[in-house]
């Protein structure tokens, strides 16, 4: 047997859009189940994510911390945002958030894994890259708003961030995923095998 996500899709009987947001909305459908009942499900529609771990030459993680107010803290997390664009390449949206987030630039990416975070009310799709030999950015820092306004960055060597997750001290998503990937990695075939920046996200389809 062979461990493997597969697509499948089950026959939708109706469909409404009861909320609409400014990036996300909220959808009811009613899915027709294997015994033939119909079960409305409720569900988030979401654009989509990218995540970069940036790694330095020191072995150490890119963090930004941000207030979030839907769990009320504020999370230590890795540079992340939206594909406000349908069909947008996720590696030059990437590549953005490093820069707006962090003002920093790498020279090296690869996919470090592809996960759905919530599936089961959501079907927001998040591809998290490793970046690595890093620079400052060129030009001038993007100019924040809202929460970024008040956003930290800080440089936290891998172990460090192990540690704190598996102590239940750090919570965000993409970090954890992230992190954990990275050591997994490293352990197994190395980073060089990762697979490349642009690899296809069947998720998230787009063009080179």
């Amino acid at each position: 047997m062979t461990i493997k996500d597969t697509p499948e899709e089950w026959e939708i009987r109706a469909t409404e859009t009861p909320f609409v947001g400014n990036k996300t909305s909220v959808r009811t459908d009613d899915v027709v189940m294997p015994d033939g009942h119909v079960a409305r499900r409720d569900y988030q529609v979401h654009p989509g994510s990218v995540a970069v771990l940036a790694l330095d030459d020191d072995g150490r993680v890119l963090l930004v911390r941000q207030y979030r107010h839907p769990v009320r803290h504020k999370l230590w997390e890795i540079p992340a945002g939206l594909l406000d664009v349908p069909g947008e390449n996720p590696l030059h949206a990437a590549q953005r958030e490093l820069y707006e987030e962090a003002h920093v630039k790498a020279e090296d990416w690869r996919v470090l894994t592809d996960v759905y975070t919530t599936p089961g009310g959501c079907d927001e799709a998040v591809r998290v890259f490793l970046a690595r030999d890093l620079s400052e950015a060129d030009g001038d820092r993007f100019e924040v708003e809202h929460e970024e306004a008040d956003m930290e960055i800080a440089r936290v060597p891998l172990q460090e961030l192990v540690r704190g997750v598996l102590a239940g001290e750090l919570h965000n998503n993409c970090l954890v995923v992230g992190v954990f990937s990275l050591v997994a990695a490293e352990q197994g075939d190395g980073l060089d095998a990762l697979r490349p920046a642009e690899a296809p996200w069947p998720a998230r389809p787009f063009e080179s």
